[in-house]
Parts: C-alpha cells; structure tokens; sequence
C-alpha cells in the first residue's frame, strides 16, 4: 500500500514479467545501492493461487536492490497534530493519504503516513499486483477492514492488525471496506515499486 510517486520506468529487475516501476518522491540524495535480500525458496509445480498467479512464476521475480540506510543524521523534534493533517490524492485513485512530517523530520530516512481507501472497492481498479525495494516496511490498520494477498496467502486485516510486508513481497489488495484506514512506515523514505 506504499505511495510512491507517479514518475514511471522500466525495470530490469523483473524481465520476466512485464512491469512498470515506480520511484516515490525524495527531496534527500540517492543513498548507496545494498545487497538485495532473497525471497524464500518455491517448490515447482505448484498449483495456482487465488490471485491466478502459480507459486512457480513468483520465484522467477528477483527481489529489488535497495539503498543502505546506514547512517541517520540528526532528527528534528516534530509533531503533526489530526486538526492539522490533511488527506491529499496521491498515485492510486482509490486512495488518500495524510502525510505524517516523518520523511521530512528524518531527512527521507523513513516515510510514515495514514492511508484512506476511498469509496468502494472496485478490483478492475484496485487489485494490481505489484511489489516495492524497501528495507522495512509495516502497517497497522486503524479502521475497517482489507483483504490481501502476500505472495499466495490471502489475508483479511482488520481494526488493530498489524503487518510488515518484507522486500519485494508479491502483493495485490483484494477487497476493503468503504471506512478503511491504515498507518503506513517505510524505510527508506525513498524507494521504488514494480506493478506486476
């Protein structure tokens, strides 16, 4: 549920797979590319998963190279009161997001924000799998309700789940109640997403 920003590549990481990569937004510079972590190992000849997506033509998506974050600089004190915080649209439709000053407060070591699914959910639009190069990446799910897929395992999160969604997980966003909410953290600030 990451929101990156609308700038669009082609990925050499996922030649098997037509993809479009996206890169969020950052005001900092480029940190130094790190060691990409691999998935866990798939069996072959696995049947298909709900999404129509086989457990064999997820191994075939190599994980994306992120940045090191190695070094924090020093912080700055802040506070982001809910009368302040404003919801703005952002690269999905069928989301707003409430940026929390994280990214900005750490020197885009780490990019925190409160995630709004907006109205229906209507899978034509919404379930598109897609994956993101992150270091760390969790959410906790204030309001409502989704149904996800991680790599073939279908979840429903609800009021008070929360979840870490680990480098270059396969996932796709099923179906969500029309009040939900969700608090997103993502190290780095700056990262990229493959739509699969």
């Amino acid at each position: 549920m990451a929101r990156p920003s609308a700038s669009k590549t082609k990925s050499a990481a996922t030649k098997p797979l037509k993809s479009k990569a996206v890169t969020s937004k950052s005001t900092s510079a480029p940190a130094k590319t790190g060691k990409a972590v691999k998935p866990s190992a798939q069996k072959a000849g696995k049947k298909p998963s709900k999404s129509g997506t086989s457990k064999t033509a997820l191994s075939a998506i190599k994980p994306l190279k992120i940045p090191k974050t190695t070094r924090w600089t020093a912080q700055d004190f802040m506070v982001q009161h809910l009368k302040n915080g404003k919801f703005k649209t952002g690269l999905r439709s069928y989301a707003a997001y409430r940026d929390l000053g994280v990214h900005q407060a750490t020197d885009g070591v780490v990019q925190a924000h409160v995630i709004r699914l907006l109205g229906a959910c209507d899978p034509d639009v919404v379930s598109i799998r897609h994956l993101h190069g992150v270091q760390f990446q969790f959410l906790y799910m204030l309001k409502g309700w989704m149904i996800g897929e991680y790599n073939g395992r279908r979840v429903k999160m609800e009021e008070g789940s929360c979840w870490i969604q680990p480098n270059s997980i396969p996932h796709t966003v099923l179906d969500y109640s029309e009040n939900c909410e969700m608090i997103e953290l993502i190290l780095p600030g700056t990262f990229k997403t493959v739509e699969l």
